[in-house]
């Protein structure tokens, strides 16, 4: 599992995506990509953080940047998570882990006792050229969209 940081080249990624789509790093050539990795669909936390970034969403889009959010859910999960919540971007449905590991966002986690391993929450703001300019982990929801979209801002 590699770990990415600000300044590294992108990781490049295919995946399947909400609305029957494959996306892959080089679909975001020339505009900024927001992508963003939570644990799971339809959980408080989950459902918040893409809340705010469509709330953000047009604010995001004027800016030049497009929003993915990236999880292990199946894609009827995650269609229906992004029909009941409104989201105006896409959900990869990173089930073989790819993704994920290319980024390097999966760690221990530990839950009523048991270990497991899960997606951390993570955010990674990436350049139209392909190159990571910014990365959160561990991400506290609360702030987070408007951070990430002052980041977006400061690419400019």
């Amino acid at each position: 599992m590699s770990t990415v940081a600000p300044e590294d080249k992108a990781p490049d990624f295919k995946a399947p995506a909400t609305g029957d789509k494959t996306l892959s790093l080089a679909d975001f050539a020339g505009q900024t990509l927001v992508l963003y990795f939570y644990p799971r669909d339809n959980t408080p936390g989950c459902t918040q953080e893409g809340e705010a970034f469509r709330d953000l969403y047009e604010q995001f889009q004027a800016a030049g940047a497009e929003i993915v959010g990236v999880s292990r859910d199946s894609l009827r999960k995650h269609e229906n998570f992004r029909s009941k919540h409104a989201f105006p971007f896409d959900l990869i449905s990173d089930a073989d882990e790819g993704v994920c590991n290319a980024y390097g966002v999966l760690k221990e986690k530990n839950m009523y006792g048991r270990t497991h391993i899960g997606i951390e929450r993570s955010t990674f703001v990436i350049d139209g050229a392909g190159v990571v300019r910014y990365v959160w982990r561990g991400v506290k929801v609360s702030e987070h969209a408007d951070e990430v979209l002052a980041a977006v801002h400061a690419l400019d």
